[in-house]
């Protein structure tokens, strides 16, 4: 299937991201944990903004903003968030203007993805509110408030985790599928960390539409198992159905596992740590402690169970996040 065939072609774009990112084999890494042949495919080079997953998403949602006339991004999260980051940045690249809605109250450092943030000239908000949840709303109340003055505001959900935002990595897949072909590499699971699942939803619909043998894993970062699953299926079905197609996945094909979330989202673990200093002494890659360090910790814990046994091979996402390894005093990576 060709992407044109895959209707991907005919949904407007902004070419943003340095593309195709490379793969490569982590031999190191796979002879450390004693485990599967694990290949990392290296979204922390999409090499704008910092680079990370969530430039990909946004090619497609500034195509659309631009196509609607807009003259204001408005997106958040929490402070140290990557999208609200790279939301900021291509902004800057489109001469549109960009409010960044932070939960909580300003943090005591400007550092890592908030320092980024300001730097590429964002106004920012608070919501004084530490629960994550309140800048959904504040998101669209502030949408309503810049329209009430002319403004044309162009909402964007925490994470970009929309419809149109999944497209991303439905595109992904198919560079992916040409990687492995090329490389005669037959992965039997893609592994990933799941925050807001527009990633994961984008995996799962462009391996349903290519048919592809594939299981997309993902390790929770910041909610619930249950509520992933249903996020993902959802997001994964609307994208099957926006590029015109109407076979259904099956609910069983979305798999996330539970257990690596630790005190909560963005709050390091020992066992992220372990996973980020192992990549980094075995193989010279640089994971961060919020998404990569504790879906990898998750793909060492599931390798020392034999969930993943010895003769497959797994393609972990690496998904970018490092500005998060230069904020407080870094003493939990060192043992």
């Amino acid at each position: 299937m060709s992407l044109r065939e895959f209707g991907l072609q005919n949904v407007p774009r902004v070419p943003l991201a340095f593309l195709p990112t490379p793969i490569m084999e982590a031999p190191r890494l796979s002879a450390e944990i004693g485990g599967p042949k694990i290949w990392i495919k290296r979204d922390d080079l999409t090499g704008f903004g910092f680079g990370g997953n969530k430039i990909r998403g946004l090619e497609f949602l500034l195509a659309d903003a631009l196509a609607k006339q807009t003259d204001t991004l408005v997106t958040g999260a929490g402070p140290q968030s990557n999208y609200v980051r790279a939301t900021a940045a291509v902004a800057a690249h489109a001469g549109l203007h960009m409010l960044a809605i932070y939960s909580g109250t300003p943090p005591p450092r400007i550092e890592g993805n908030y320092r980024l943030t300001r730097l590429l000239g964002a106004e920012i908000r608070f919501t004084g509110d530490p629960d994550r949840a309140s800048v959904d709303g504040a998101i669209e109340e502030t949408a309503r408030e810049l329209r009430s003055l002319g403004r044309k505001p162009y909402p964007i959900p925490r994470g970009g985790a929309s419809v149109l935002g999944t497209l991303g990595y439905v595109q992904a897949v198919y560079e992916l599928a040409e990687q492995c072909n090329a490389k005669g590499i037959i992965p039997d699971a893609i592994v990933l960390a799941t925050g807001s699942c527009g990633t994961h939803a984008g995996l799962l619909a462009g391996v349903h539409l290519l048919h592809l043998p594939w299981r997309i894993e993902g390790f929770t970062v910041s909610r619930p198992v249950d509520e992933v699953q249903r996020r993902v299926l959802s997001l994964a079905q609307a994208a099957v159905e926006l590029l015109g197609f109407t076979s259904k996945i099956a609910s069983h094909d979305v798999i996330v596992h539970g257990g690596f979330i630790g005190p909560g989202y963005g709050i390091p673990t020992p066992e992220g740590a372990e996973a980020i200093r192992l990549a980094a002494r075995s193989e010279g890659i640089f994971l961060d402690p919020t998404y990569t360090g504790k879906a990898m910790a998750g793909l060492l814990a599931y390798t020392r169970a034999k969930h993943f046994k010895r003769e497959e091979t797994i393609l972990f996402i690496h998904t970018g996040g490092e500005p998060a390894l230069f904020v407080g005093e870094g003493n939990w990576l060192y043992e």
